[in-house]
């Protein structure tokens, strides 16, 4: 919903009069399947890295790199 006064009134008349949907429910994650995915998730990093060669290593190191500082000016 929109802060402003006046798009927040637009907004009750335009559902009012039905000209706009109610925005769909927030999507809910299952407390399970979350701690599952984070156990996988710690895990999954350090086996991949042990089953890497040291260029591949370096390779995955530099390709990260490039991402996160790359395109920096």
């Amino acid at each position: 919903m929109p802060r402003d006064p006046n798009q927040l009134a637009k907004a009750v008349v335009d559902f009012a009069t039905g000209q706009r949907d109610p925005d769909p429910p927030a999507r809910v994650k299952k407390p399970a399947a979350v701690e599952l995915g984070r156990i996988g998730g710690k895990i999954g990093g350090k086996a991949r890295a042990a089953a890497m060669t040291p260029e591949e290593r370096a390779d995955s190191a530099r390709n990260a790199a490039q991402a996160r500082w790359g395109n920096r000016p």
